[in-house]
């Protein structure tokens, strides 16, 4: 019998209670999997409940048949797949990991598999309009825009470090007691990262803008920025975590929005002494898997359980050498993405920006 390797382990069961529901069954999932049970495998991840108490919310998915532990063989029933690969400016610099993948993936389902390594997602969505593509591993912000726009879904999420995703975070001075919420941050000085960026930007801005706290008075991207020079005394958009952090260092600004790590994989450990954490704004989703709405749930489920193969010992390293993930766990559209694209709906203009950050042939 194969052995796992730890993080396998973890993604059998942190996928909460899906990673053994045949992906027909997927929307019935999200329907009668209990509040309860979600809390519990967040804070399992988190380390905050233990295995038993975990184990009993996996085992009450079992005993009312949410999860189906039945080994059914899933057929395919297409002659290729045409796998999408996340853009880079020059397709060698990834085309030999790909094409482990695809003789990988050629051996497991024995068809034909053919890679696109474009520089660009608009490739991407237009192949999976066109049914030209059939499944691509895709960042959050753009897999969410393609699903939007041509019903693909997430079938599997990447699990890094042991999560798959990591927490938006305010910052600011450990010196700086006018800062408790998010919403103390109205009015100052504020560093994000990017406009396009994850938890330097759309997590906390989106959580404003959808809970009221900032009113944007347009539907376009110039709408957005003024929003932003209305409510802010002024901001900046520093270019990643590690300016933005120095930015707040020197007193230039406030706050700085980032992810919960930052200080530590950025900054010396007296700088990380200087900052405090106001609060934790939400999820930020890992990479995703997507699949053309058109394709058959047989082949979904061939694709998917071939791609699990990746988690195992033996398999892994072709995993590992595409983007570091440790694996892959079986999810859907809402129960990863979620509220992170109702985010990126609400900053008017930003789907453009999102997809134009990634077009590597500019």
């Amino acid at each position: 019998m194969k052995q796992k390797t730890t993080f396998a382990l973890i993604a059998a069961i942190v996928a909460i209670g899906v990673s053994a529901v045949p992906l027909t069954q997927s929307v019935h999932a999200e329907e009668v999997i209990p509040d309860w049970i979600k809390m519990n495998a967040q804070w399992w991840v988190e380390g905050s409940v233990d295995d038993d108490t975990f184990l009993n919310g996996i085992e009450f998915l079992v005993k009312n048949e949410v999860i189906d532990v039945s080994s059914e063989s899933k057929s395919i029933d297409v002659d290729s797949i045409t796998l999408g690969f996340i853009p880079v400016e020059k397709a060698e610099d990834l085309s030999s990991k790909a094409e482990s993948l695809e003789e990988f993936l050629e051996d497991e389902l024995g068809v034909d598999v053919e890679i696109v390594i474009p520089t660009d997602y608009e490739t991407i969505i237009e192949g999976m309009r066109f049914s030209h593509i059939d499944a691509a591993f895709m960042d959050t912000g753009p897999a969410w825009i393609t699903h939007q726009r041509t019903g693909a879904e997430a079938v599997l999420a990447e699990l890094v470090a042991g999560k798959v995703n990591y927490q938006a975070t305010v910052w600011t001075l450990a010196t700086n007691d006018s800062i408790h919420s998010i919403e103390d941050t109205l009015g100052k000085r504020v560093a994000f990262t990017s406009i396009t960026g994850s938890s330097g930007f759309v997590r906390p801005i989106g959580t404003l803008v959808t809970e009221d706290h900032i009113a944007i008075e347009g539907n376009d991207i110039v709408a957005l920025k003024s929003a932003l020079e209305k409510n802010f005394e002024n901001h900046v958009f520093a270019g990643g975590y590690k300016a933005a952090l120095e930015l707040l260092l020197n007193e230039n600004v406030d706050v700085a929005f980032g992810s919960d790590i930052a200080p530590k994989k950025y900054l010396e450990l007296q700088d990380q002494t200087k900052l405090r954490p106001v609060t934790t704004v939400g999820p930020v989703p890992s990479h995703v898997f997507m699949v053309n709405a058109d394709m058959s749930e047989s082949t979904k489920d061939a694709l998917v359980d071939a791609l699990i193969e990746l988690n195992y010992d033996e398999n892994n390293a072709i995993l590992k050498d595409l983007y570091g993930a440790e694996a892959l766990v079986p999810t859907t559209t809402s129960m990863h993405i979620g509220d992170f694209g109702l985010y990126i709906d609400a900053l008017t203009g930003l789907d453009q920006e999102i997809l134009d950050k990634y077009n590597k042939s500019k």
